[in-house]
């Protein structure tokens, strides 16, 4: 019998979110700001710029669906984790850009003290919605995991918490946007584990149509990868790659979710 959704985790780790936001109040209240942002935006000053860009496109949902389309081979279940956490990631992010007015740094600093990559940007700033989106990503998949499994890919927030420095180190975030967007992250990750333990193991099958649907969507995220530049100019030979990956995958995919048809 399956746990009940809201019991899969201990409390705690649903007070996490809030703490964190409630620890990075002075952040998000702009009583550090901008001292920080500038702080920080200098000291990643040494990195070159297509790293920083590179980081942000993993906050990119065309960026996320290249680079886990393996999943719908390896393991599908994961594939399903990060897609019913997304939900709740857009729906904060909009409700938060929809209702706050939030200049960003551009807006505030002399632009020649900053580094900035890209379009110059100046409205909608909180909270960071590519923090939001890599740590919603990040979190479902890796809450999904066994714990025996989690400890070998603590990685992936670490991944998460470059993307979220990579918006402060391209000038488009304050330091405050990203950490709540890291905690909304993490709130959607849990949020979409508790939609996952209502998803029936049938739905995790190659031959199932909602998994051949992801497949479809795995496919358009290569056709954008390849035809639009994603936030950044600096991204095309990065999102090459990942639109390969996602072709690669989407082709097994098909071959595989074809013999499971003739044989079922």
């Amino acid at each position: 019998m399956r746990s009940l959704p809201f019991k899969i985790f201990p409390l705690w780790l649903w007070l996490l979110p809030l703490l964190l936001l409630a620890l990075s109040a002075p952040l998000w209240l702009h009583v550090w700001e901008p001292g920080m942002f500038m702080f920080l935006n200098q000291l990643c000053l040494p990195v070159a710029a297509p790293v920083w860009t590179g980081l942000s496109l993993l906050g990119n949902g065309w960026g996320v669906l290249g680079l886990t389309a393996p999943l719908l081979l390896r393991a599908p279940r994961l594939m399903w984790a990060w897609i019913c956490a997304a939900p709740f990631a857009i729906l904060f992010a909009r409700l938060g850009k929809g209702f706050l007015v939030s200049p960003r740094p551009a807006a505030e600093i002399d632009n020649a003290q900053m580094r900035i990559v890209g379009e110059v940007l100046h409205n909608v700033s909180m909270p960071s919605g590519h923090t939001t989106t890599a740590f919603a990503v990040a979190s479902a998949i890796y809450l999904a995991l066994t714990p025996a499994q989690r400890k070998r890919h603590w990685w992936m927030l670490l991944l998460a918490a470059g993307t979220g420095l990579s918006r402060i180190a391209v000038g488009a975030h304050w330091p405050g946007d990203v950490a709540v967007g890291v905690g909304l992250g993490l709130l959607s990750g849990l949020l979409g584990n508790v939609l996952l333990a209502t998803v029936s193991e049938r739905c995790f099958s190659p031959a199932h149509w909602s998994l051949r649907l992801m497949a479809l969507l795995v496919l358009g995220s290569a056709y954008v990868l390849l035809t639009e530049p994603l936030d950044f100019a600096e991204n095309l030979p990065l999102q090459f790659v990942l639109a390969e990956v996602a072709l690669v995958s989407v082709v097994a995919f098909a071959m595989r979710s074809a013999r499971a048809l003739r044989t079922s």
